[in-house]
């Protein structure tokens, strides 16, 4: 039988977005593509450093044991433009790291972007902002990552946040809000309070997320009938700049798709990077850069390039 990843979390990584590659990456533009390998077969079992998507990962594959049927519900692949051999190091050091990760592909000079559909995807993460943005053109989940790991090395739960148009949703009511302001953004938002909005790139995500907070609230029943505690491990929150009135689209827009979250910040022009201090998530996806330029200095974030905000 053929493994199924129907009903999984599907990430794909690069190994730029899982690991610090800064002293592999000077290699190679110095020094060429020769020199790049004899560097890697000279270090391949020095173990790669994190790099900003690391915790993330580390800490969503870690939700593995909440599975009740010892089926993953989260698989992870490295998705790398390496050849094998200079990729070898990449894999040992997924080994040496302790990351259950057992799936790869790498494709020599080559984004293998385009097989995140049969592999159903649900997110790509790289540090190479062409292949990103040549994902998301071709309607992929895909996200830049910039800023550092987050610093919370001891902990087991899994933090995760979104902005709301161009992530969760689509761009249509940003592009009224650049066109004609703020004032027709809120009657428009208020016209439109009942009409979900069109699902954006990290929908998808966001719905496999909920699968999974699904069985941990069926463990969580389970644990407070034999009057037990327990922590609750995955959270999610949306972080966006709309403020009343246009914030109960929002929220609507949810109910409407069927998903949810916990947490909301509804901040309307309040810098974002100053609550994302405090809230300190695994991972944060914006549109746009002009919010991410000071929340990366804090947290690890990731550009999702899409909509009228990336024109």
């Amino acid at each position: 039988m053929p493994y199924d990843l129907k009903n999984k979390l599907v990430i794909g990584v690069a190994s730029s977005a899982l690991f610090d590659l800064e002293e592999s990456d000077k290699v190679f533009r110095e020094k060429g593509e020769k020199k790049y390998r004899n560097f890697q077969e000279k270090n391949i079992d020095n173990k790669l450093k994190p790099g900003v998507a690391f915790p993330f990962i580390k800490r969503i594959l870690s939700l593995n044991d909440l599975s009740p049927d010892d089926q993953p519900l989260v698989e992870v692949i490295v998705l790398s433009r390496n050849d094998p051999e200079t990729g070898l190091r990449v894999m040992r050091s997924i080994r040496k790291h302790k990351l259950d990760i057992t799936r790869s592909i790498f494709m020599q000079g080559r984004s293998p972007h385009e097989y995140m559909g049969v592999l159903n995807m649900s997110l790509f993460l790289s540090a190479n902002e062409k292949d990103v943005k040549t994902a998301i053109s071709r309607g992929y989940p895909a996200g830049q990552v910039v800023g550092t790991p987050a610093q919370d090395p001891s902990g087991t739960d899994v933090r995760i946040a979104f902005d709301f148009d161009g992530v969760l949703a689509d761009d249509s009511s940003e592009k009224i809000m650049k066109t004609s302001g703020l004032k027709h953004f809120h009657k428009n938002e208020l016209k439109k309070l009942n009409k979900p909005m069109h699902s954006g790139n990290m929908k998808k995500l966001l719905q496999r997320i909920n699968y999974i907070q699904d069985i941990e609230e069926k463990l969580i029943r389970k644990k407070n009938k034999k009057g037990k505690t327990y922590k609750r491990r995955l959270h999610v929150a949306v972080v966006t700049a709309r403020n009343a009135p246009s914030n109960e689209r929002v929220v609507i827009t949810l109910q409407k798709w069927g998903v949810r979250v916990n947490d909301a910040f509804f901040l309307g022009g309040i810098e974002k990077a100053d609550i994302l201090g405090i809230l300190r998530p695994h991972i944060f996806f914006d549109d746009q850069m002009t919010h991410l330029e000071k929340a990366a200095k804090k947290i690890p974030s990731v550009h999702v390039p899409y909509g009228v905000a990336n024109e």
